[in-house]
């Protein structure tokens, strides 16, 4: 049987989180220094192992890339990650990188042409903090769902984390999933995530509906992904909510 590390992971990112992020059981946020105590943070973690891609690689060798006729944008990032991606076991290292991949996606530039007046450049904020830590959120090929933490059901945690009402939460759960209700923010995305070995894919239907996401590997069993998340979420959102904050 494979045993997975459970070692603290720690990782000081450019810009300090948001402190109630304590209020879920194993995050330890300092400023700018983000604790993670694995037993406590994750409901399953059966891998300690993920695929990445230095985020300046991808800069550099991608985000200008047009697709073509010959070539979808779809292909390209199945190709740019064959070429470069590799695996870690340092979780740390994980979400630095997700960080970065998700500063570039959630920029304050683009709330101007987002067409969504109640998003503000702090929902942004909110967005970028969250997605970084869904990012240790993990489908492995077969479509078994092996590592999910609390972000994984975007809602409720930005709730628990943000005070935020559920309306406020599903509003900043289709942003995360919605790709900016744009085409271009939608290849942006493609190219943006093979920084985490693979493509966004999310188990929501036509609303947000606490099915999460997660950055998964092309070629991944949908139909085996989709089975698992309709049977194990429900006593996990309620512990997540369990952590909300109520006024006296």
């Amino acid at each position: 049987m494979t045993t997975v590390d459970t070692t603290t992971i720690t990782v000081e990112l450019p810009e300090a989180f948001d402190p109630r992020w304590n209020r879920l059981p194993g995050i330890t946020v300092d400023g700018k220094k983000i604790t993670l105590d694995p037993e406590k943070y994750f409901f399953r973690f059966e891998t300690d192992s993920w695929l990445v891609i230095e985020w300046q690689t991808v800069q550099d060798g991608l985000l200008d890339v047009d697709e073509t006729e010959e070539a979808a944008v779809e292909q390209m990032a199945l190709e740019f990650i064959k070429a470069y991606a590799r695996s870690t076991r340092d979780a740390g290292e994980v979400l630095a990188i997700a960080h970065q991949v998700y500063s570039y996606l959630f920029r304050d530039e683009h709330l101007a042409s987002l067409g969504l007046p109640r998003v503000t450049a702090e929902h942004l904020r909110m967005l970028r903090e969250a997605a970084t830590f869904m990012a240790l959120n993990k489908v492995e090929l077969d479509g078994h769902i092996s590592n999910v933490g609390p972000c994984w059901f975007f809602p409720s945690a930005t709730g628990v984390v943000f005070d935020l009402s559920e309306e406020d939460g599903q509003m900043l759960d289709e942003v995360y999933h919605g790709g900016w209700f744009n085409e271009h923010r939608r290849i942006e995305g493609i190219k943006a995530h093979t920084a985490l070995g693979g493509r966004l894919v999310h188990g929501c239907q036509s609303v947000p509906d606490q099915s999460g996401g997660v950055v998964a590997p092309y070629g991944a069993f949908m139909a085996r992904f989709r089975e698992e998340l309709a049977g194990m979420k429900q006593e996990w959102i309620e512990q997540v909510d369990s952590y909300r904050v109520t006024a006296a």
